[in-house]
This record gives structure tokens, C-alpha cells and sequence, in this order.
């Protein structure tokens, strides 16, 4: 046995706070487990250490016997001792795989817990986020939403700050548009005429009319061509999913510039027999 305390005593058991190290699981308490990291002393892990999510049964998130990697999250006491985590690793791996997926543009589930006046708050990859109303499809009912599992996108990562935002809109929209194509025919109602352009209604997506693309000829005032409710066939020119922007145009089905300030009912008639030739205008505006 002394010859034991000597090879323990010679052996450099350094841990240091920030260090990640591999331990044992050896024993279970009710304030949490006990880990042999290989020092003189075994490591301990709090209850509120050992996952991120709340522990119902220690046994099963740290079963004895099994090895895990740890956070040291103290320096060593007097009898060699330091605390651990796992929370900390998951929580920065965490953090990491939102970043990953919100810079793909990637959507996922959020499963929503609580509700409060701006919107409702949930878990993503066992952390908290939060989805505005604005942002939400069903925003009558937020109560109903408690236990849901909403696909929602990213609006906001921000690690420093701990601050998670999503949009259920987004999400839908993105999947919306996966459907559409560019150089395509499509069916839609005006919903919103500004100054620069028509927002048009696709069937629960919105593109964008800009003013440059309803026609060849110069418009001073929308208004005086479109009204709220009218329906019309637009051409797909460009999709942003990431954004959520759809271009839209008009111009691309005129045989001449202006036609449609004064045919606007024959285009609109025979807009699918103008596809190829609006077509082959783009091809050649790419070229």
C-alpha cells in the first residue's frame, strides 16, 4: 500500500478548470455521481451537471460503468477533488449544430412548453427558443400550441446573449416555395400594392411584383393597374428560400412594351400560351 501512495503521489494528476476530460461513472448519490478520472480522488457530477435535459433518473443519463467525456468546471480541493459537467459539452455542441443549421438555411422542430404575450417558448436541441407571435401560423390560439411540435427557422442565434429566435412562417413559406420553380406560370392575388411594387399571393407564399417588372413602359402609379383581391398570372423569375423572397414579372409576358396597361384581361387570358416565349426572354437575359 505505501508503495501504491508513492506511484500516486509521483503521478502528475494536474486538472485544470476549462480542461475536458474523460472519467468512469462509480457511483450514484442523490446529488449526483461519483467519476473516476484517474487522479488521486474521483471527480463529482452534479444532478444539475449531468445532461442538459432534467433528470428524472440518474441511473439512466449516467449509468455506472459507462464512460463519458466531462467539463472540469473547479479547480481541485484539498483532497484533490473536481466538480464535472456534461450539461456544459452538450450545451456547446448544441450551440454549434443550431449555428450550422441556421447558416444552411435548415429548419427543425421546436417543441412548444409555454406561452407568454409576445409568443411562445420551447426547446430546440435542449435549448430555450423563442417564436413571436408574428412569426407564428395560428396566432389566435397560442394556448393550443402548449405540447406541439412546431418546424420552425432561424431568425436569431446569438450565443453570447443565450438568445434563440425561430419563425414558423419562414419554415412554412421555405417549404412553400420548394414547390415553385422559376420560369413558371403561376396563379395568384394581389394582397398589398406600395409604391415600389405588388405583393402577390401564391396560394399562402407572397412574391414580389416590383414596378420594373409589370411592364416595358414606365408606371407612375400602381394603383392605377392593380387593385386589392385581383386575381393575375405572374412568371417566376427568381427564388431566395433562405431569404424567403419570390421574384415575380409581368413585362416577360408582354408581346410589347406596355401592352398590359392596355389588355390587361387578353394577357391574363392568355398568359399560358405566352410561357415559351416569356421564356426563351429570360434564357436570353441570363446569357
Amino acid at each position: 500500500m505505501d508503495d501504491f501512495a508513492q506511484a500516486l503521489n509521483k503521478h502528475d494528476y494536474n486538472f485544470e478548470k476549462g480542461q475536458v476530460i474523460r472519467g468512469k461513472i462509480v457511483q450514484h448519490t442523490s446529488d449526483g455521481a461519483y467519476v473516476d478520472i484517474g487522479g488521486k480522488s474521483t471527480g463529482f457530477v452534479p444532478v444539475t451537471e449531468a445532461t442538459l435535459k432534467s433528470v428524472t433518473n440518474l441511473a439512466d443519463v449516467l449509468p455506472v460503468n459507462e464512460e463519458f467525456d466531462f467539463l472540469i468546471t473547479s479547480d481541485q480541493n484539498a483532497e484533490g477533488q473536481v466538480n464535472l459537467s456534461r450539461r456544459q459539452l452538450q450545451l456547446q455542441k448544441a450551440w454549434e449544430n443550431i449555428a450550422e443549421m441556421s447558416e444552411s438555411g435548415q429548419s427543425v422542430q421546436m417543441r412548444v412548453t409555454a406561452i407568454n404575450k409576445g409568443g411562445v417558448i420551447g426547446e430546440v436541441e435542449g435549448l430555450r427558443g423563442f417564436i413571436p407571435r408574428s412569426h407564428l401560423v395560428e396566432r389566435d390560439d397560442v394556448d393550443s400550441l402548449v405540447g406541439q411540435l412546431l418546424t420552425a427557422t432561424f431568425l436569431e442565434v446569438n450565443q453570447e446573449n443565450k438568445k434563440l429566435v425561430l419563425s414558423q412562417k419562414r419554415a412554412r413559406m421555405a417549404s412553400e416555395m420548394g414547390k415553385l420553380t422559376p420560369g413558371t406560370l403561376i396563379a395568384g392575388k394581389v394582397a398589398k400594392i406600395q409604391p415600389y411594387g405588388v405583393f402577390i399571393d401564391l396560394n399562402g407564399v407572397t412574391g414580389l411584383l416590383h414596378i420594373t417588372q409589370v411592364s416595358g413602359v414606365r408606371i407612375d402609379a400602381l394603383t392605377t393597374v392593380f387593385k386589392i383581391g385581383q386575381e393575375i398570372q405572374v412568371m417566376i423569375l427568381t427564388l431566395d428560400e433562405f431569404k424567403g423572397r419570390i421574384s415575380l414579372s409581368t413585362k416577360i409576358l408582354e408581346s410589347y412594351p406596355g401592352e398590359i396597361l392596355e389588355k390587361f384581361d387578353e394577357m391574363m387570358a392568355t398568359a399560358s400560351a405566352r410561357v415559351e416565349q416569356a421564356r426563351e426572354k429570360m434564357e436570353k437575359e441570363v446569357e
